[in-house]
């Protein structure tokens, strides 16, 4: 499935479906929140939660592709991230955009 930040998709014309999402609240764990501690010490990159973000990032996207096929979308155009804290120590990430179908 074709997956794309623009309105548009060059050569295709096409109908939309409606909006899809894909959502993942993702808790820190024990070892990787002792290690960014000790991380923020020194300063740089956590890599424990970069990794973290960049996991929960593709699984609330996997969820977005998953709802768009179960509609019967070709592809989604005009995809967001978003990203807020909802409790201690957890993060929830979105996907969103529009499934369309493309007109033959």
């Amino acid at each position: 499935m074709l997956i794309t930040t623009t309105e548009n998709i060059p050569g295709q014309t096409y109908v939309a479906l409606g909006l899809v999402k894909g959502t993942i609240v993702q808790s820190k764990n024990v070892v990787r929140d002792f290690m960014a501690g000790l991380k923020t010490v020194v300063g740089g990159e956590i890599k424990g939660y970069t990794e973290m973000m960049m996991e929960a990032r593709n699984i609330a996207t996997q969820r977005m592709i998953a709802e768009a096929t179960s509609i019967g979308a070709d592809a989604i155009v005009m995809v967001r991230y978003a990203s807020s804290a909802v409790m201690q120590n957890s993060a929830e990430v979105i996907a969103y955009g529009t499934a369309v179908k493309y007109l033959s």
